[in-house]
């Protein structure tokens, strides 16, 4: 018995010693597998970017298609985009002022939108005052615009040779009326013609003589908004005088865009507020629609009557017009302010961020139902909750266009290419650095004196000058951008020196100009000034750019075949200017 208790522990013992040696092996391999996976996984998703042109973007290192200097490892947010993705950092999103929000009731509610309008006088009780005869104006007794006349208040008087002839013609008829009754009553009827009252005509006839000048009575109240005539003017029959309103009763026109009449119709209630008395709202409805479209901007001309009995609203000033407006019963309610959209003409775009804690962003095209204010209703494309950008749209637009993504310019990612302008890195080149470069810029300008000149043996000495010139700067405190650019100069001075085929010495210049720039373009003072010039048919028509001790072109590409092909973009110096 005891035997056995011997060989159990034995047992035990063992399966004990083999899990401790062979167990904790194993878990140690796994763990080592999984880290080797994960680091597997970070590699395949690194990026790599030049440091002179951050557009570009490729999955595995090699050169620039641009400038042809090697390429780094990009930040490690860059990684694992889609091709429709980018990244901005967080410095470029603080100056820029790019904002974000969620779609969804964004400003003013989805049901209702805001309109901009005016108050203008009420057409329909606007009305002028003119002279019923020809004559002289011989007094005025409303002289300023904005006065306020009763109905049957003197206006004016007038002197009327024509009622002067009148008025005899009665007192003749009036010493006749027995004898000849009927014309006397023409004589009368002529009077009341020119809006003579029977108590007029009859105290002219009573009085037995003739009046000179006679009153113009206003024939209706209200104030008067223009004044046509002065003291002395010579008037005709019917005549303006006065344009007098009903300000009693005023008018709220708004312009309303074509997205934004479906639903319209009159009857429709309005809530109107002014700048004037923001505590105090005015309710009406829609009174007229414009059934014409102004076709220069786009705009339908809507109105809403307004009661104005004690004056408030002057017509002229600003208001706001609020409706509601029924939605669909299977409207998604998802609005985004006007900010947010970009419009090509056909399409209609916003950008997305995709992640909620990174600056990654990615273009989506969507369809546009009405104007809200100012928002809009978004029928397609966008779904609740989504983040778009609302300010700084245009930065995060032109980003995507340089990283070659899709944009509002084109609507695919495209490969990018060299542009008008060379990106230039900001770099921090030590004193004593800067110092030593002014050498090797003389012997680069030396080099393109002689690529100008089209001797290629002459090319291969001052590539060869250069690069010992190079190699001799005191590199200490670069950083690994700065040494990178300075690599890439000696990769093209030793390709120029040793060749033997001026076209491919041209080819490499190009990548020599380009790298070289980084540094003159980020240094405080140069000894001369030197000329930034392009040839935008170098480089098998892509462009090109060198550096010149002088503005006169001399195209270092060409040589005498197109000696002055090309211009100067920028200069340095003691002040860099641009042109």
């Amino acid at each position: 018995m005891k035997k056995y208790i011997i060989y159990i522990g034995i047992l035990l013992a063992g399966l004990l010693l083999g899990y401790l040696f062979f167990g904790i092996n194993s878990e140690e391999a796994a763990a080592e597998s999984t880290a080797r996976q994960e680091h597997e996984s970070e590699a395949s998703e690194q990026m790599w970017t030049c440091s002179m042109h951050p557009q570009i973007m490729k999955s595995e290192p090699g050169d620039c298609p641009i400038c042809g200097m090697y390429l780094i490892p990009a930040e490690a947010d860059a990684a694992g985009l889609s091709p429709e993705q980018f990244s901005l950092t967080e410095n470029a999103m603080a100056l820029a002022t790019i904002q974000t929000a969620k779609v969804g009731m964004t400003g003013e509610a989805a049901s209702g939108f805001v309109l901009s309008g005016k108050i203008e006088v009420n057409e329909e009780a606007n009305a002028v005052q003119t002279s019923y005869f020809g004559g002289r104006i011989e007094n005025l007794n409303i002289n300023t615009t904005g006065e306020q006349v009763k109905r049957g208040q003197l206006l004016a008087t007038i002197y009327s040779p024509e009622l002067v002839s009148a008025q005899q013609e009665l007192l003749t008829a009036a010493r006749l009326k027995e004898n000849q009754p009927a014309l006397y009553r023409a004589v009368r009827n002529k009077l009341k013609l020119w809006k003579l009252s029977d108590t007029q005509i009859d105290a002219i006839e009573n009085s037995g003589s003739v009046k000179e000048n006679f009153p113009v009575y206003a024939t209706v109240g209200g104030t008067v908004t223009q004044k046509m005539v002065q003291e002395g003017d010579y008037v005709e029959q019917g005549q303006p005088l006065y344009e007098i309103a009903d300000l009693n009763n005023v008018w709220a026109v708004f312009d309303v865009y074509e997205n934004q009449l479906s639903g319209l119709e009159e009857g429709q209630k309005i809530t109107i507020t002014t700048n004037a008395f923001p505590d105090r709202q005015f309710e009406s409805e829609i009174s007229f629609v414009n059934p014409l479209l102004n076709t220069s901007t786009r705009t339908v001309k809507i109105r809403a009557e307004l009661e104005n009995e004690k004056g408030k609203l002057k017509p002229g000033m600003f208001v706001k017009g609020r409706l509601e407006v029924e939605q669909a019963a299977n409207s998604a309610n998802i609005t985004i302010p006007k900010s947010a959209v970009l419009w090509t003409g056909e399409r209609s775009l916003v950008y997305v961020k995709t992640n909620p804690k990174k600056p990654v962003f990615e273009m989506r095209e969507v369809q546009l139902g009405r104007q809200l204010g100012n928002n809009y209703e978004v029928l397609q494309g966008l779904n609740a909750e989504e983040e778009i950008v609302v300010n700084g749209t245009f930065t995060v637009d032109a980003a995507a266009q340089l990283q070659g993504k899709p944009s509002m310019m084109n609507g695919e990612a495209t490969e990018a290419v060299s542009e008008e302008k060379p990106m230039q890195m900001e770099m921090r080149l030590p004193e004593i650095f800067q110092k030593d470069f002014t050498s090797v810029l003389d012997s680069y300008l030396d080099l393109k004196n002689a690529l100008v000149n089209s001797n290629m043996e002459e090319a291969k000495a001052e590539a060869y000058k250069m690069l010992r010139q190079v190699n001799g700067l005191r590199t200490k405190n670069l950083g690994n951008m700065e040494v990178t650019h300075l690599d890439k100069i000696k990769t093209m001075l030793e390709g120029i020196s040793e060749n033997t085929q001026l076209e491919n010495q041209r080819d490499h210049f190009v990548a020599l100009s380009e790298n070289v720039l980084a540094f003159v373009s980020n240094m405080d003072n140069l000894n001369n000034t030197l000329y930034l010039q392009r040839c935008p048919m170098a480089n098998n028509n892509k462009g090109a750019y060198w550096i010149s001790e002088i503005r006169e072109i001399r195209n270092p590409y060409f040589g005498e075949a197109m000696l002055t092909c090309g211009e100067t973009k920028k200069i340095f110096g003691a002040r860099q200017t641009e042109r």
